[in-house]
C-alpha cells in the first residue's frame, strides 16, 4: 500500500498532504492516515516554520504588533468550505453581510458570548485581519438579524443544503422549546416546557440526517404548538424541497390518527411508537400482553433478551404494521423511577398549605400534574390527604417495559429497534443548540430578531456536529470533547508584523497531533 500525495485549498490557500494507507487489526479494515508536507510554492510543499527559519519573506527589522486567536478556528472554517455552507450564505447576502453572519456562527462555537461583546471578541480574532472592518456594533447586528427574521433566507438556505447535500436517507425530526424572559414577542406563548421552565416559550422542530450526523432543516413555532400539529408542516416543507426517498423517524409525541393518514398518503416510509390515546391502540396492548413472553417471541438484542410480536394497528382509515417489544430490563428501570416519582410526588402534595385564594382542586392539580390520576384527595383544614389508586396503578405497571413501534415500508423487527434507538442524534442537537451554543434562554426583543438569531445558532449547530462527526472518525474524541479540542487549538496565535507580514505561533505536541489527523494546517 503505497502513499499518495495530494493537494487541499483552505481559505483559498493550497496545501500538500500526504495519504498513507495502514491495516489496522482490529478492526480488520484498511484506514488512512494523512500527514501535513507543506504549503504548495511552485508545485512542490514547502512548510511555513522552514520558511520563516531562514527567514525568507520576513524582514529581521520587522517587530510584532498584535497577536490573534487563530488555530480555533482553522477547523471551523474548513468545515464551512467543505459543506460549502459559506456559498449558500454568499448566495443570500453581500460579502459584508456573509461575513457579519458567520462572524456570529463561529462565536457560537468558539467561545459564545453576548451579542453586544461580539466585537471585542472578532477584534481579538484573525477574522479581523481576513474580513477587516465588519460593523459589529450591536443595532448593526440586531438589524442584520431582523432582516434575515423577516425574509426567506434560512428557507432559501435549507433548501440549498437539502438539494446538495443529497439527503436520501434516514431524516429525525423532533421538537424542543426555548425560553424567554421577554414580553415583546408575539412567539413566546406558554406550553408544555421540556425543561421544567414556568416561562413563554417559542418551540423550535429540527430534522437532523442520521447518516450524514447534522442538522438540514428547522422551523419555528409559537409555544403553545403541541409536537403533534406540525407535521403536516415539515412533511410541505420536505416535498419543496424537493427530497424523496427517505425514512422519517419520530418520537411518540407526533402520534395521532392525522398524521399517519398524512405519511401514509404521502407513501413517506416512517417509524414512529405509539401513544395509549387511540382506544384501538389500548386494545392492541391488552391483546399484546396476554402472550407477549411467549418464547415463541423470545430474541437477543445487544446480548439481552427481548420479546418482539408482530401486530396490525386498524382504524377505519387504515390499516398499519408494527412489533409490540417487551424488555425486561427496561421493565424494572421504569418501574424503580415510576415508584420514586409517586413517592416524591404524593410526599409534595401533602405538605402543600392550600392558600385562601386557590381551591384545593386547583392546588391539587398544580402539585401532582401528569400524576393526579394515580392519586385521590381529601382536604383536612388547609392541607390534603392522598391516598393512591391500586387500580390505576396496576394498568400503568403492567404496560411497563412494552412499547409499540409502528412502520410504513419494509422493516424487520431489528431495523426498526435500532433505528428508533438511534435518533437520540437529534436530542444531542438540541442539547448541543442549547448549553453549547448558548441559545437558552433567549434574550433579543423582537420575533423578527429572534428568528434571525436562531438561524445563526442552526448553523453553528451544522458545523459543531459536523465537527464531532469528524473527530469521531479520526479518533481524536477517545482523547478530546469538542470544547477541550478548540481550547488546545485557541493557543495557536497568528502574528501581525510591523512591516506587514503575518506568522504563525510555533505548534506544540498536541496541537500538530490534531492538526494532523484533522488534515488541517496552519
Amino acid at each position: 500500500m503505497m502513499p499518495t500525495r495530494r493537494i487541499k485549498k483552505i481559505n483559498g490557500i493550497e496545501y500538500w498532504y500526504e495519504d498513507i494507507p495502514y491495516y489496522d487489526k482490529e478492526k480488520k479494515q484498511i484506514r488512512h492516515k494523512s500527514k501535513y508536507l507543506g504549503r504548495n510554492v511552485n508545485g512542490e510543499p514547502v512548510r511555513v516554520r522552514d520558511a520563516l527559519n531562514s527567514n525568507e519573506g520576513i524582514s529581521s527589522s520587522s517587530k510584532p504588533l498584535k497577536a490573534y486567536n487563530y488555530g480555533e478556528l482553522l477547523p471551523l472554517q474548513w468545515i464551512t468550505d467543505e459543506l460549502k455552507v459559506g456559498d449558500y450564505l454568499g448566495d443570500l447576502f453581500n460579502e459584508k453581510e456573509r461575513n457579519m453572519i458567520l462572524s456570529m456562527v463561529f462565536n457560537r462555537i468558539a467561545r459564545p458570548t453576548a451579542m453586544y461583546n461580539l466585537k471585542t471578541w472578532y477584534e481579538s480574532s484573525v477574522l479581523s485581519l481576513e474580513w477587516p472592518e465588519l460593523p459589529l456594533k450591536s443595532q448593526n447586528i440586531s438589524n442584520l438579524l431582523s432582516k434575515v427574521g423577516d425574509s426567506d433566507i434560512p428557507s432559501e438556505f435549507m433548501g440549498r443544503m437539502f438539494r446538495n447535500l443529497g439527503t436520501k436517507s434516514t431524516l429525525v425530526y423532533d421538537l424542543t422549546s426555548f425560553s424567554s424572559y421577554s414580553h415583546m414577542m408575539n412567539l413566546l406563548e406558554y406550553g408544555y416546557n421540556r425543561d421544567g421552565f414556568d416561562l413563554p416559550q417559542i418551540n423550535l422542530s429540527m430534522i437532523v440526517d442520521k447518516e450524514k450526523g447534522i442538522p438540514v432543516m428547522y422551523d419555528i413555532y409559537p409555544g403553545s404548538v403541541v409536537d403533534v400539529t406540525t407535521l403536516k408542516n415539515t412533511i410541505k416543507k420536505i416535498n419543496a424541497y424537493g427530497v424523496k426517498d427517505y425514512t422519517l423517524v419520530m418520537d411518540r409525541g407526533f402520534f395521532s390518527k392525522g398524521n399517519i393518514e398524512e405519511l401514509l398518503h404521502e407513501k413517506i416510509p416512517f417509524i414512529m411508537p405509539a401513544t395509549m390515546t387511540l382506544k384501538s391502540v389500548k386494545q392492541l396492548m391488552s391483546s399484546a400482553q396476554k402472550d407477549i413472553e411467549s418464547p415463541e417471541y423470545l430474541h437477543k438484542y445487544n446480548k439481552k433478551p427481548i420479546f418482539v410480536k408482530p401486530v396490525i394497528l386498524e382504524e377505519k382509515e387504515f390499516k398499519i404494521n408494527g412489533y409490540c417489544f417487551y424488555d425486561p430490563k427496561r421493565e424494572i428501570e421504569e418501574k424503580n423511577a415510576f415508584y420514586l416519582r409517586l413517592y416524591d410526588v404524593k410526599e409534595k402534595i401533602e405538605k402543600t398549605a392550600i392558600p385562601g385564594w386557590k381551591t384545593a382542586g386547583e392546588v391539587f392539580k398544580e402539585r401532582a400534574g401528569y400524576m393526579a390520576s394515580f392519586y385521590s384527595w381529601k382536604k383536612i383544614d388547609d392541607h390534603f390527604q392522598i391516598t393512591i389508586k391500586k387500580n390505576a396503578i396496576s394498568q400503568r405497571i403492567n404496560r411497563m417495559g412494552k412499547f409499540f413501534l409502528f412502520y410504513n415500508g419494509e422493516r424487520d423487527w431489528m431495523e426498526c429497534l435500532t433505528v428508533y434507538r438511534e435518533r437520540d442524534v437529534v436530542e444531542k442537537g438540541f442539547k448541543t443548540m442549547k448549553n453549547d451554543i448558548q441559545s437558552l434562554s433567549l434574550n433579543t426583543k423582537k420575533d423578527s430578531t429572534t428568528k434571525g438569531f436562531l438561524f445563526v445558532c442552526f448553523i453553528g449547530l451544522i458545523i459543531r456536529m459536523r465537527l464531532l462527526n469528524i473527530m469521531k472518525e479520526t479518533e481524536i474524541i477517545k482523547d478530546y470533547t469538542v470544547e477541550s479540542l478548540l481550547m488546545e487549538l485557541e493557543k495557536i496565535k497568528k502574528i501581525e508584523m510591523e512591516k506587514g507580514e503575518a506568522i504563525v505561533t510555533e505548534l506544540k505536541r498536541k496541537q500538530k497531533d490534531i492538526m494532523e489527523k484533522l488534515s488541517l494546517c496552519a
